[in-house]
């Protein structure tokens, strides 16, 4: 699969993988609001077997077909549960409470 990283310029060692071009139509609002403005770094033939150095790259390409996007950020991190489903659900409207 052909795959598409950016980087954030506001979290540093945080990268966005898409499997489109500059197509962030299925990214939830809270995810553009914490990476910010993203910069293309690079395009990518990624297959199961290939080794990445910091990503397990069939877990990437799994979120890239279930949910068009993987989130990969520094190993510190404890924000690793973005790349879930469940993220990409809005905060409840405040009219709902």
């Amino acid at each position: 699969m052909l795959c598409f990283v950016y980087a954030s310029l506001r979290k540093p060692d945080s990268y966005l993988w898409l499997p489109q071009r500059d197509d962030f139509s299925a990214l939830p609002e809270s995810l553009v609001l914490l990476l910010g403005e993203l910069r293309f770094v690079l395009e990518v033939h990624l297959d199961p077997q290939r080794h990445l150095p910091n990503e397990d790259a069939a877990m990437v390409l799994e979120h890239l077909r279930t949910q068009g996007w993987h989130l990969q950020l520094p190993p510190q991190e404890t924000l690793a549960t973005a790349n879930h489903l469940v993220y990409q659900r809005s905060a409840p409207d405040a009219r709902e409470r």
